[in-house]
């Protein structure tokens, strides 16, 4: 028996995303999305890299799944590009992209592995960010249109279902900051995105049931460990804030609590609520609150913060502590704690991790190996964290690491690496790591 056995039935995956893995942007019908359209406008990214050709996964996806197999994945998620199905992201429907996920999913299924689909992982389509975008409330009812076409043709190979992917990136990265497509710098444009995103979540979750009677369906938050840099009312308050901005503004809705009331008051405060929150229709909460099967989410690390002049102005101090490749504070105690606060303040009934990783830009050694033991490391840290849990009570049914493949890593280019697999842009090599045969052996083992 494993050291840290995990229970009968534990979900053993890996993820990925469309955009950050497909390449093949201009083929078989797939319309712009915003990413590209970000991707190719100069200074956005780093050296101008672009998703355009990424893993090449779309013709590739058969050699991909073969390293699944080989792998001993159980489950797989995987992002289904809206532009690629629905070119307009409305109307005429490309039946050459849906076959492509039919083929994916199929390649799974006859492996063994379970496919698990997330609708929307960042890549809209430019047509609906030209007619106004996540602040936009028609972009909402757009996507649950998208969901339930895609649900409908898909249903009867995929039965998991994730809608969104980390709304606050989509609308606080993109619309806030810009440092994500669309690029738009507008802190109310980002609340009310943020609302229609949770409100598409809300929309989506009942259009796939519509469409597949019998999914499981659930939703991708993402969340980072909040902690104060000193025991000061002042900086109790500002992680207060951290917490409410980054973590509870999404999930708080999400089980049916409404938005915090703290945070709508600072938000007022700051002059951030777009119209008063007037984007909040009666019903929206509802919606946002429909029941889901399970509920997943993202997590990777936290931050510590001290007071500002006023809560939003809090500051995030850096220590001198171990860090990823992504200059993120290597910090598993958060996972445990955020584990624990989800089962323990929101009684959630069965949980999946969506995504843990980290990036390290371990080369490809002399005798063609790469040896990424901090890789290692750091998923063993981190399972140790979710086993902890578990055996606290928490309901945790699944992991999926991130990330399957070195990809494309948004504004980031081809910079980081998160994969199990090293990938060689260049001529696509793929070799799997040394991280690789070690979460091999977890799988087997259903355990450490």
């Amino acid at each position: 028996m494993p050291a840290y056995a995990f229970p009968p039935g534990f979900i053993w995956g890996a993820a990925t995303s469309a955009y950050q893995i497909e390449g093949a942007v201009d083929e078989d019908g797939r319309g712009p999305s915003i990413w590209d359209r970000f991707s190719h406008t100069p200074g956005k990214t780093r050296d101008g890299h672009t998703g355009d050709v990424a893993c090449d996964h779309y013709h590739r996806y058969q050699e991909d799944v073969a390293l699944m197999a080989d792998l001993g994945l159980q489950a797989y998620r995987f992002s289904i590009a809206w532009p690629r199905v629905l070119p307009q992201g409305r109307g005429p429907l490309n039946q050459a992209g849906l076959d492509f996920y039919r083929r994916l999913a199929d390649a799974l299924l006859e492996r063994g592995i379970t496919p698990y689909a997330t609708l929307y992982h960042w890549d809209l389509p430019v047509s609906l960010e030209d007619a106004g975008g996540w602040p936009a409330r028609d972009t909402a009812y757009a996507f649950a249109e998208y969901a339930g076409v895609v649900a409908a043709a898909l249903g009867d190979r995929i039965r998991h279902w994730i809608t969104i992917n980390e709304p606050w990136c989509v609308s606080m990265l993109g619309y806030q900051f810009g440092e994500h497509a669309p690029g738009r710098q507008d802190m109310p444009a980002a609340i009310a995105a943020s609302h229609h995103a949770l409100l598409a979540h809300g929309l989506g979750v009942q259009a796939i049931r519509a469409a597949a009677p019998g999914a499981e369906v659930g939703i991708a938050l993402n969340f980072e460990a909040a902690v104060p840099a000193s025991d000061s009312p002042a900086d109790r308050d500002a992680a207060r804030y951290r917490d409410g901005y980054y973590n509870r503004w999404f999930l708080d809705p999400v089980c049916g609590h409404g938005y915090p009331g703290d945070m709508i008051a600072d938000y007022r405060a700051a002059g951030y609520l777009p119209r008063g929150m007037h984007v909040v229709r009666p019903g929206d909460l509802s919606t946002i609150a429909t029941p889901t099967d399970f509920f997943a989410f993202n997590y990777y690390s936290r931050v510590v913060v001290a007071a500002g002049p006023q809560p939003w102005q809090l500051r995030e101090l850096r220590l001198d502590t171990p860090r990823t490749g992504m200059g993120w504070e290597i910090y598993p105690e958060g996972l445990y704690k955020i584990l624990l606060r989800l089962y323990s303040h929101y009684s959630l009934p069965r949980i999946l991790i969506s995504e843990n990783g980290v990036s390290y830009l371990d080369p490809v050694a002399a005798d063609g190996r790469v040896h990424d033991e901090r890789r290692i490391a750091f998923l063993r840290e981190h399972l140790i964290a979710c086993h902890r849990a578990i055996q606290a009570g928490v309901p945790l049914i699944g992991y999926f690491q991130w990330s399957l493949l070195d990809n494309y890593e948004w504004a980031w280019g081809y910079h980081q690496r998160f994969g199990l697999v090293h990938v060689d842009f260049a001529t696509q090599q793929r070799i799997p790591k040394d991280s690789f045969a070690w979460y091999r052996d977890v799988i087997a083992a259903n355990g450490l």
